[in-house]
């Protein structure tokens, strides 16, 4: 007596089901792929958040805001990220001494090198090479910085430009301004314009420094006075890209003693 049993029956797929089982597989692994993009994102960025932040702020009533923006166009795109620090992280080259003996920070310091962080990050890596290959090589951009080396030294004073698509307009000793949308050689106002502010703020009695990044995209033209916030997903890609800059340029502030 044979007691073997026969080899089981394999059952082939047509080729439209098969097709349908590759279609849900390839969808499949790209949704769990997406998700888990998701949530290491989520996660690398969760101590930056974003605090209201519209028209009506101090900082859109100040010169530098005013002479970029004179005939008041709406934003169309305007947020405010913020990240804080115990000072007790930060690096000891930047503690200073406070009043009453305690612990200050160089808020000049921390500024300019939260700068450099945000242009010579992880963050910023993909976008400057972008940058870099599609305008570096035409006329008058000789000057502007491209090399992450440069950006990580400049002092970013007024004037200093950035991959044909930043300048600064402003650096005192809490923040640093820079002009965006367009190149630095368009100066007058433009359809795609914006101010994009890095600053640092310190409280010495709750021992914290503060680092805001702060955006006001703006139609600066005549025809900018109709202008419409920008669709919610590209605000909140926006809002993304900033967390990212932010814990980027932080974390690399961190790490270099």
């Amino acid at each position: 007596m044979n007691t073997i049993s026969p080899p089981p029956q394999i059952k082939r797929l047509s080729g439209p089901k098969r097709f349908l089982g590759i279609v849900i597989g390839i969808t499949g692994g790209l949704g769990a792929n997406a998700l888990l993009a998701y949530s290491v994102s989520s996660f690398y960025t969760r101590n930056t958040k974003f605090v209201p932040y519209d028209t009506n702020s101090p900082d859109l009533t100040t010169k530098i805001f005013r002479d970029h923006n004179p005939l008041n166009n709406p934003p169309a795109c305007i947020d405010h990220a913020i990240k804080q620090i115990p000072y007790g992280k930060l690096p000891e080259k930047y503690w200073v001494k406070g009043s009453g003996g305690r612990i200050s920070v160089d808020q000049k310091a921390l500024t300019t090198d939260f700068c450099r962080g945000i242009w010579s990050g992880v963050g910023f890596r993909v976008q400057r090479r972008l940058m870099e290959r599609k305008y570096r090589a035409l006329p008058g951009r000789e000057d502007h910085l491209w090399d992450v080396k440069d950006l990580e030294k400049s002092p970013y004073q007024v004037g200093t430009k950035i991959v044909d698509h930043f300048e600064v307009v402003e650096h005192t000793d809490d923040k640093v301004i820079v002009r965006c949308g367009d190149s630095p050689l368009v100066n007058d106002h433009r359809p795609s314009d914006g101010l994009f502010s890095m600053e640092v703020s310190k409280d010495d009695e709750a021992q914290m420094a503060t680092f805001h990044l702060k955006s006001v995209f703006v139609d600066t033209t005549p025809e900018g006075k109709g202008t419409q916030p920008q669709p919610e997903f590209l605000q909140a890609a926006h809002r993304w890209y900033a967390k990212l800059w932010m814990e980027s340029a932080t974390r690399k502030l961190i790490k270099e003693t």
